[in-house]
């Protein structure tokens, strides 16, 4: 088993606050690591906690995950189209 294996198995046995910590932290080490900018990060971050907070106050509702399958074999549809021609 490696070392990361390793690290995963005992953060999964944690309790569920301490899980949603190390979740937390381990989200934040990564928060402008896929952006051009940390101020697009940051940006980021505060969109999700608006749209977050908005579907706690009940202003929002939750759809079912199953068109964002659907939306990536299409753009992958798209894509191999594009490689092809």
């Amino acid at each position: 088993m490696t070392n990361r294996d390793q690290i995963v198995e005992q953060a999964l046995s944690l309790p569920p606050e301490d899980r949603a910590f190390v979740a937390d932290a381990l989200e934040q080490s990564l928060a402008s690591g896929g952006f051009a900018s940390p101020e697009i990060a940051e940006a980021w971050v505060e969109e999700i906690e608006r749209r977050l907070a908005a579907y706690d106050r009940g202003e929002v509702r939750a759809i079912e995950g199953t068109g964002l399958a659907h939306i990536r074999k299409q753009l992958a549809d798209r894509r191999a189209e594009r490689t092809k021609a």
